[in-house]
C-alpha cells in the first residue's frame, strides 16, 4: 500500500475551504485525500464513504475529541433533513469540509439531531 501524506491532504483542504458550505463536503474531503497521494472511490452520498476509506487504507477509530489527529476523517450518518450525511477532515485544530467548521457537526441541524458518526485514520500507527 502506498503511503499517504496527510500534511499535503490537510494543506490542500485548508486552501480550498470556502467561507460557507456549498453542500460539497464529500467532494472536497475526497479531493484532499487524493492530494495526499491515495485514491478513494466516489460514492453517491457522504454517509457512504466509510467502506471506501477502509479499502483505501484508513481504519475506524474509537476516539474522543481530545485524541483527534490531523488527517482524521469523519463520516456522519444522514437523517431526515440531511439524508446524504456529511464528511470532513480534521486539520489539527478544526474540522474542515467544503468550509471550516465550528466543530465536528457541520451546522445547527446536525448539532440538534446528533446523528451517529465514525472517525477514520490512515494506516496502522497512532
Amino acid at each position: 500500500m502506498a503511503g499517504w501524506d496527510k500534511s499535503k491532504a490537510v494543506a490542500y483542504l485548508n486552501s480550498e475551504a470556502l467561507a460557507v458550505s456549498t453542500g460539497n463536503c464529500a467532494k472536497y474531503t475526497r479531493e484532499a485525500i487524493v492530494a495526499g497521494g491515495i485514491t478513494v472511490e466516489r460514492t453517491q452520498s457522504a454517509k457512504d464513504y466509510g467502506w471506501n476509506l477502509v479499502l483505501a487504507g484508513f481504519r475506524e477509530l474509537q476516539v474522543s475529541p481530545d485524541t483527534y489527529a490531523a488527517g482524521d476523517v469523519v463520516v456522519i450518518d444522514g437523517f431526515s433533513s440531511a439524508p446524504d450525511g456529511h464528511m470532513a477532515m480534521y486539520n489539527g485544530t478544526q474540522w474542515v469540509s467544503d468550509f471550516k467548521q465550528r466543530d465536528l457537526y457541520p451546522g445547527p441541524r446536525y448539532r440538534t439531531a446528533q446523528p451517529k458518526y465514525k472517525v477514520y485514520r490512515y494506516g496502522t500507527g497512532k
